[in-house]
């Protein structure tokens, strides 16, 4: 099975997406990053971080996530507990606030003095205003900590890549800030490169016959979940590890590796190798 790091190293970048990702790091803006799921856009941060061996800081976006949480998080509990405690040294340290206070992917890349690379991630699942309440800090690189006053400023900016699926639109003056880009599906030819990286001993027949029957799958209007590029290599995985052939015609096998829907796979015969 391919390994987590080999796939970021193995990311195929477009050359459109590397005009992108030069323009953010000249500009020093984010680079906000849209396409449909599977097209690779976390994946972009990692494979980023680790080309040029720097550290990433992961804040994955849920739809109760205030802007606040990428910054710092006080942890009042904890510091409730730690004063139940009546031995000195604990007593000690729950005087002091800033034992409490843990920082966020943003914090953590603001302390850092070196380069690294903060992935906001699927920020349009959070509520409207979101965005907006970042601007001050994605702007000026800095924050106050509000319990101990202790202001974050970051010594070196980091590349700041921010996904979104494009479940809401988001507001004008985030977007202002932003580099953007939309990551298209690739192309066949493309494709054949991204397969051909992770897959380099795979036969030229082989690797027509199931793009052929991908790219015709994608192409079926009444699907409610296209099959993605991540699933793709999946499916592809499976076929060789079972040495498995796709005459033409015949019904598309480890058809669950492709699609993910019960409407869609209801009816497993239309779906046949072209």
């Amino acid at each position: 099975m391919e390994s987590h790091h080999k796939k970021i190293y193995d990311y195929v970048l477009s050359e459109e997406l590397k005009e992108a990702i030069l323009t953010a790091e000249i500009t020093e803006r984010p680079l906000l990053v849209r396409g449909e799921p599977g097209t690779g856009k976390t994946l972009l941060a990692e494979h980023i971080a680790h080309s040029r061996n720097v550290p990433i800081y992961k804040w994955h976006i849920k739809s109760t996530s205030q802007a606040k949480d990428g910054l710092y998080f006080y942890d009042a509990v904890a510091r409730l507990n730690d004063s139940r405690f009546a031995d000195e040294e604990t007593k000690q340290k729950v005087h002091n606030i800033e034992n409490y206070i843990r920082l966020g992917a943003l914090g953590k890349a603001f302390e850092n003095s070196n380069l690294s690379v903060v992935l906001i991630d699927e920020i349009d699942k959070a509520d409207i205003e979101f965005p907006n309440d970042l601007l001050l800090e994605l702007d000026e690189m800095e924050f106050t900590i509000q319990e101990t006053g202790r202001r974050v400023k970051a010594q070196t900016r980091p590349f700041v890549i921010i996904t979104s699926n494009n479940e809401k639109e988001l507001p004008d003056a985030f977007l202002r800030r932003c580099i953007f880009h939309y990551i298209e599906f690739p192309s066949p030819n493309l494709m054949k490169e991204i397969i051909h990286v992770h897959f380099p001993e795979i036969s030229e027949k082989l690797l027509e016959i199931a793009l052929n029957t991908f790219y015709k799958i994608r192409r079926m209007d009444e699907l409610r979940k296209k099959p993605s590029t991540s699933e793709l290599i999946d499916w592809i995985q499976v076929l060789l590890s079972q040495g498995a052939e796709l005459p033409k015609g015949s019904r598309i096998p480890y058809l669950g590796t492709l699609l993910k829907n019960e409407e869609d796979i209801r009816n497993p015969t239309r779906f046949t190798v072209v």
